[in-house]
């Protein structure tokens, strides 16, 4: 895994509840919500650069077949090798 930053961010209340509502409504965390705004913002901008990863989905990892590849074709270990 990746290593993350830390970020201290000082925000008006009024500002952190409007995020704190509109992560609610997408069932994110206030911090996943903060990252999916700047990410937008920044590939607006043209400012996102082409090695960033894309954000885990919530829930469950993808089911794994018999083959090692997931349902939507991406490849891996399967989860009883090993």
């Amino acid at each position: 895994m990746s290593e993350r930053k830390t970020l201290l961010l000082r925000l008006d209340p009024a500002v952190h509840d409007a995020l704190q509502r509109w992560a609610n409504d997408e069932l994110r965390s206030t911090n996943a919500q903060m990252e999916m705004v700047l990410r937008d913002a920044l590939r607006r901008a043209g400012r996102l650069p082409s090695d960033v990863k894309p954000i885990r989905r919530p829930g469950r990892p993808p089911a794994r077949n018999n083959g090692g590849q997931s349902a939507d074709g991406d490849e891996g270990a399967s989860p009883d090798s090993g």
